[in-house]
């Protein structure tokens, strides 16, 4: 059997003015058209949906049930067409769409949550889709385009190659020692001794720049780490040592993450042993995003990166 051609707007437009009006003459006239064509359109809806949706007599005209049902849904189908162009120009200055954003979880503590606030205030029509992913998960959406951006973490200048970035931040590696740890205790420390105790660290694939730069520190002193355990996440990394694990190097933005039993140290109160003190490496966060050769940035995107691009210039 063929199925019946799909209305157009022009005849729902016809079906929603005379349910407005209930008179074909008045319908026909604000529709700036005679009556017969009208009268003929909607004959011909009726005949395509297969059910009657107005009642017609001498004296009156009136919604059947099932026009009444139809009148709700089709009001609202006739005012998001109306919408469409502005919300086509909308788009295309990058009001409306979405961006979908992975992020560490070391932005997460800090400037994210007050990031999202804001931009949403400025942008209510493009919707942030957040997703925690380290930096290699990062890298595989990309490949897969399955995240438009990512805020990822790496040595200083040593973004992923490969990607457009925007610089959000640079900061300190410090310590994380168990609470009970007698290096704990304050005064100063000296990193041949930070260096003898175990180490919690992170798998190198997903930080591979700043795996390296804590690995060669202790090779600089004639040292290897001693990693007691490899853990992905940073909570998870606070966490065993909490649990005493071992100690371990992360960016100074984790002390936000306030777990009971464990001290954090900053690397200017280390000291060396007959030496000056040794320069400890730091960590860099970059906002990343695919650019290709011929393709614009999304404007949605765009809108988004020129957001970061002046909380961080502020």
């Amino acid at each position: 059997m063929k199925e019946a051609a799909t209305p157009d707007l022009r005849v729902w437009r016809q079906f929603a003015m005379l349910a407005e009006e209930l008179h074909f003459g008045r319908a026909a006239q604000r529709l700036h058209m005679t009556q017969p064509p009208l009268t003929q359109a909607i004959a011909q809806l009726e005949r395509s949906l297969g059910v009657p949706l107005f009642e017609r007599t001498r004296r009156r005209v009136a919604l059947t049930p099932a026009g009444a049902a139809l009148l709700p849904e089709v009001l609202d189908l006739l005012a998001r067409a109306t919408a469409l162009p502005a919300r086509a120009r909308a788009a295309a200055a990058g009001e409306l769409g979405r961006v979908r954003l992975a992020f560490v979880s070391t932005v997460g503590f800090a400037q994210l949550p007050a990031w999202v606030r804001d931009f949403h205030a400025q942008n209510p029509g493009v919707a942030l889709e957040l997703v925690e992913a380290t930096g290699d998960v990062q890298l595989d959406a990309f490949a897969r385009g399955s995240i438009d951006a990512g805020l990822m973490l790496h040595s200083p200048g040593q973004p992923p190659a490969g990607l457009a970035r925007l610089s959000v931040g640079a900061e300190p590696l410090v310590l994380a020692l168990p609470a009970r740890h007698a290096l704990a205790r304050g005064g100063a420390l000296k990193l041949p001794e930070v260096m003898a105790e175990p180490l919690v660290l992170f798998p190198r694939r997903i930080l591979p720049s700043l795996h390296d730069a804590v690995v060669e520190l202790y090779r600089a002193h004639g040292a290897s780490p001693r990693v007691a355990q490899e853990a992905i996440q940073m909570q998870t990394i606070v966490n065993l040592v909490a649990g005493g694990i071992g100690l371990a190097w992360v960016p100074a933005s984790v002390r936000q993450f306030r777990r009971a039993g464990v001290v954090y140290r900053e690397a200017a109160g280390f000291a060396a042993v007959g030496r000056r003190a040794p320069a400890l490496p730091g960590c860099e966060t970059s906002l990343v995003w695919p650019q290709l050769p011929a393709v614009p940035m999304a404007p949605a995107l765009a809108r988004f990166v020129e957001f970061v691009r002046a909380r961080v210039a502020a």
